[in-house]
């Protein structure tokens, strides 16, 4: 049997070293350019806000997978709804269902993106929008002490009881011990301000209380170079993680999203003498 060693963590000064590797690499990744390889694409399509929340909604819910396909999975959707995300949310029926068929991304089917649709539009009847939303499942979580975006799966299905159950599976709950990749994404996009590439259109929370979007190259990253210490992908290693990032950048440890999946998935890298662990 064999035991792996524990991993090693960076001591604050040895991660104050790496800080200005990591803002290099952020700042290059970070730029418009970036776009248009990336599901954040279809934010920037629209003008107005309502467009912009569904359009993005959908993009980080189906954003599994290789970029240039989510890109065009997302793409077909949006363009079955005549690229009015909204609209389309607003208006729909059962007899709309038609535009659906045929519709598959992994394990995404019609049936689900039918149920993620009446949610939508039952949240845009009960509320001005889905900022507002979001914003009483925040305060919600605050009044239970449980992370807010539980109550978001809570409330979400419980907006409608005409979806199937397999569609759960496709919105994280952080109490299932899941890492809620894609929904900090969407609130990345959302949330943080003065980005070529993060649209920042709301303010229901600050930038400094995003969590990590974790995922497995940012993981992989994050314990080669000593961030963090568990093994585990789950939601204590997204408090772990973000707690060392922000030591980095406290108003904003969620930048370094930007840094370690272009160390992990594009061609950048850090010296070698900053490796700690074999991963």
């Amino acid at each position: 049997m064999n035991i792996r060693p524990p991993l090693r963590k960076r001591s604050r000064k040895a991660l104050m070293e790496l800080k200005p590797l990591l803002d290099k690499i952020n700042d290059e990744v970070e730029q418009a350019d970036y776009i248009r390889y990336d599901p954040v694409q279809f934010m920037h399509m629209f003008s107005e806000k309502k467009d912009i929340e569904v359009a993005g909604f959908l993009a980080a819910t189906m954003a599994w997978g290789r970029r240039d396909i989510v890109v065009a999975k997302v793409d077909d959707l949006l363009k079955r709804m005549n690229y009015h995300p909204y609209e389309f949310v607003r208006s729909y029926t059962q007899k709309d269902f038609e535009v659906l068929k045929g519709f598959k991304h992994r394990t995404f089917k019609p049936i689900d993106i039918h149920g993620l649709i009446l949610a939508l539009q039952q949240i845009y009847t009960d509320y001005y929008d889905f900022e507002s939303f979001w914003e009483k499942c925040r305060a919600l979580g605050s009044e239970q002490q449980r992370p807010f975006l539980a109550i978001f799966h809570e409330e979400f299905f419980s907006m409608s009881s005409d979806f199937a159950e397999r569609t759960r599976k496709h919105v994280s709950n952080p109490e299932k011990g899941s890492t809620c990749k894609r929904l900090y994404m969407y609130l990345r996009w959302t949330i943080r301000k003065n980005s070529p590439v993060d649209l920042g259109i709301w303010n229901f929370m600050e930038p400094s209380e995003l969590l990590i979007p974790f995922d497995v190259h940012v993981a992989r990253q994050a314990r080669k170079y000593g961030l963090i210490a568990r093994r585990t992908d789950d939601w204590k290693t997204v408090h772990e993680l973000t707690e060392t990032l922000s030591v980095l950048n406290p108003k904003d440890p969620a930048r370094y999203d930007y840094a370690l999946f272009g160390i992990g998935a594009l061609d950048y890298s850090l010296p070698k003498r900053f490796i700690l662990n074999k991963v």
